[in-house]
């Protein structure tokens, strides 16, 4: 991988080093990357790895294969509540909200580059970054409408931060794929660049990064944070009370069963 130097290799995640700057490399490509139990508890390890090292001033996030990450792994049974319920609260808050979390308050610049699909949370894992490129084939989904889900991971507040509201509830009720090109008109991400050419591009934004002003940006961070994502701690915790209501339901059920016989799903409403 270019002359980035192998510094841990996780079950689902690589962590490269170059000088300063570190590449978190999601590496589950023959499931597009999806987030299964391990692949939660690998990146909460490395976001605070990388956070913590004082070596580190930039950070750049990607993905092995044909995606960037396609969003939970449905095919990997969460935990149960007493009830036989699945337990997506659990889920939720001692897995991805620190992720999010510890991207948005990293005093370092974190830059997403983003190859294929950046799917329900990763999606949010993308939009917690600082900037986002993406190849011209990628896209971007709020896919959680499409099994009976709400918006978590923080896409609740990062989507309209960046779009605004009207883009964000289309995003959100009509579940439709958002191109890479219309991403950057809408303000969703920064920069688009053809496919061939992202690795290189995001390589040299993370490297000018890394040897920037750490201190300016951590500040800038700071800054931005109070003034777009200072309910962040109380709106991931909210959105992960609604998200575990639509658990209960009956049509998060059928769009799983749905999703599993790769049919439209037939929501009840209920």
């Amino acid at each position: 991988m270019s002359d980035y130097e192998l510094v841990r290799e996780y079950a689902t995640i690589n962590l490269y080093r170059r000088g300063a700057a570190a590449k978190v490399e999601l590496n589950r490509p023959e499931r597009m990357n999806a987030w299964n139990t391990q692949f939660g508890f690998d990146l909460v390890d490395a976001v605070k790895a990388t956070g913590e090292d004082a070596g580190v001033r930039a950070v750049l996030i990607t993905g092995a294969g044909r995606a960037f990450s396609s969003g939970a792994d449905l095919k990997d049974a969460p935990p149960v509540n007493d009830d036989g319920s699945p337990d997506l609260y659990s889920v939720l808050t001692e897995r991805y909200h620190p992720i999010i979390t510890g991207i948005r308050r990293m005093p370092k610049p974190v830059i997403a580059a983003v190859n294929g699909a950046a799917a329900g949370i990763g999606l949010s894992l993308a939009l917690a970054c600082d900037l986002i490129l993406a190849a011209e084939s990628a896209f971007f989904l709020l896919a959680f409408v499409n099994i009976g889900l709400v918006p978590d991971g923080g896409s609740s507040v990062l989507v309209p931060a960046r779009v605004g509201f009207a883009r964000a509830i289309e995003m959100a009720m009509l579940g439709n794929r958002v191109e890479a090109r219309q991403a950057l008109d809408w303000g969703l991400i920064n920069q688009v660049w053809p496919d061939g050419e992202l690795s290189v591009r995001a390589d040299e934004l993370v490297s000018r990064m890394a040897a920037g002003p750490t201190r300016s940006y951590a500040g800038t961070k700071r800054q931005l944070n109070n003034w777009l994502f200072h309910n962040m701690d109380a709106q991931l915790e909210f959105e992960a009370g609604i998200q575990q209501e639509m658990a209960t339901s009956a049509d998060f059920a059928e769009g799983v069963l749905a999703f599993a016989g790769k049919r439209q799903p037939r929501f009840s409403g209920g």
